[in-house]
């Protein structure tokens, strides 16, 4: 097992700070009379606050992830947990964090907000990491690297041995973003969490699971790294109407691999139909539940897509994208409209 001492790497004022103690924290349990937290007495069924440690979804959660509880963090989407990451390891105007391009664009984002510099380096043309290049880009200041795997918007899944790697090497945090993970044959990383204590896995019920509208994302790593984004959470961060529809939802399993099962079949379906067009250049390796497509003028086709009522994402302005597109595998009627579009193009 890698050691990490992840109390000498959390920043000072978090190490000193103490936590928000909601009336839900201070008393845990079932009792008929509730007056501690000034919320409407009378029942309107979301009067009372949401559990603010979100025992019973994480109970759930945990098992179907074959983790502990004290191993989940549940936010607001991802984003909520890329954010709290950096806030609670990176100094505003001293330290930076790492991050591979192309790739999600929140990482830079929220690194933005909290003033916090973002050293970027490419990806190989292929979208795999370039170790010698990623190594030569972290300094004594980088506390953070952010992986997608499989990768937005490339959609390519990045290479076990290289992130193996880097976790051995890098002297900071290495966040894993698994968002589409569900759409590979591949298990994942949040195994590996008990291997090396500086890893944290992102996941999100957004993608396979079909709950996008509800925004709840989690980080799975070790407990001690767990506690300190719990530490510095709002009270009540996952709502009670999330909870209740996740709860539910994640006793659906079957559910959730047959719409897997059939995506990934569109996946590959969409991908030869893609490559006989011929505005088509390159239709790029895909783990995910989308495809990256080079084409003769992206924009132009994605204006053309627009006025048909069909929308797609113009990726032309990223780097290594050159006139690419990024397609979402809809279902079978939506990609069938798709390609008919296109081929009148």
């Amino acid at each position: 097992m890698k050691k990490f001492d992840i109390n000498s790497f959390t920043r000072e004022n978090i190490k000193k700070l103490k936590p928000y103690s909601s009336a839900r924290d201070e008393f845990q349990g079932e009792a008929s009379v509730y007056l501690d937290a000034n919320e409407n007495p009378f029942n309107s069924i979301y009067n009372r606050y949401p559990d603010p440690h979100q025992q019973k979804l994480k109970a759930a959660i945990s098992d179907v992830k074959e983790i502990q509880p004290e191993q989940l963090f549940l936010g607001n989407g991802s984003d909520e947990a890329i954010d709290l990451l950096i806030r609670a390891f990176c100094t505003p105007g001293v330290d930076n964090i790492v991050v591979p391009q192309p790739t999600y664009g929140m990482y830079s984002v929220s690194a933005d907000i909290n003033d916090v510099k973002v050293k970027s380096c490419p990806l190989t043309k292929d979208f795999d990491i370039d170790f010698e290049v990623l190594q030569n880009t972290w300094d004594s200041q980088s506390k953070l690297i952010f992986l997608c795997s499989p990768n937005n918007p490339s959609g390519n899944s990045l290479s076990e041995s290289k992130i193996k790697r880097i976790l051995e090497s890098f002297n900071g945090i290495v966040i894993i973003d698994e968002a589409y993970i569900d759409f590979t044959t591949f298990k994942g990383y949040s195994s590996w969490i008990n291997e090396f204590e500086n890893l944290a896995v992102l996941q999100t019920l957004s993608k396979a699971w079909g709950l996008a509208g509800i925004r709840l994302g989690m980080c799975i790593a070790n407990s001690k790294l767990i506690s300190i984004l719990d530490k510095i959470k709002p009270p009540y961060n996952i709502n009670t109407m999330t909870q209740t529809v996740a709860l539910d939802a994640i006793q659906k399993i079957i559910q959730k691999e047959a719409w897997v099962k059939e995506i990934v079949q569109e996946r590959e379906l969409l991908k030869e139909q893609l490559k006989k067009l011929n505005v088509t250049k390159q239709v790029f390796p895909s783990d995910a539940n989308f495809l990256l497509v080079k084409v003769t003028d992206a924009k132009g086709i994605y204006n053309d897509l627009v006025k048909k009522g069909i929308i797609v994402r113009d990726r032309s302005n990223v780097i290594l994208c050159d006139d690419c597109i990024r397609i979402t595998v809809g279902t079978k009627d939506e990609n069938r409209k798709l390609i008919e579009a296109l081929e009148k193009l």
